[in-house]
């Protein structure tokens, strides 16, 4: 966690903004609209590379569970029921990210948040 005291220029919607970088593809509206707001920027990054992390994350676990599933139906049970509790916890990652840049910090995702920067 860091504090986002970036110098700048600073948006008046900065919090709608924030909330739109964490709402998949919603995220292109502020990268394209708040170009001199650093921070808004790097919430916007951050999202997008969040919402690909996750569709690669999607297509993966759909392959194992058709795979298990295949195997044995009781453990794609097991398996899907798992699955709901990822994205459960996804969800709840989105919640925080929301809710720490709105209050001006960033929520780091090790894996995900050094990709936003570098761009």
């Amino acid at each position: 966690m860091t504090d986002a005291t970036t110098p700048g220029a600073q948006s008046s919607n900065r919090g709608i903004m924030i909330v739109l970088s964490y709402l998949w593809l919603l995220a292109l509206v502020p990268l394209l609209v708040e170009k001199e707001d650093k921070e808004v920027q790097w919430h916007a990054k951050h999202g997008i590379v969040l919402m690909v992390a996750e569709i690669v994350l999607w297509i993966v676990i759909t392959i194992v569970t058709l795979v298990i599933s295949s195997i044995s139906g009781a453990l794609g049970c097991v398996v899907s029921l798992l699955t709901f509790g990822l994205w459960l916890g996804i969800l709840v990652v989105h919640v925080l990210c929301i809710v720490k840049g709105v209050n001006g910090q960033r929520f780091l995702i090790p894996g995900v948040s050094e990709y936003a920067s570098r761009f």
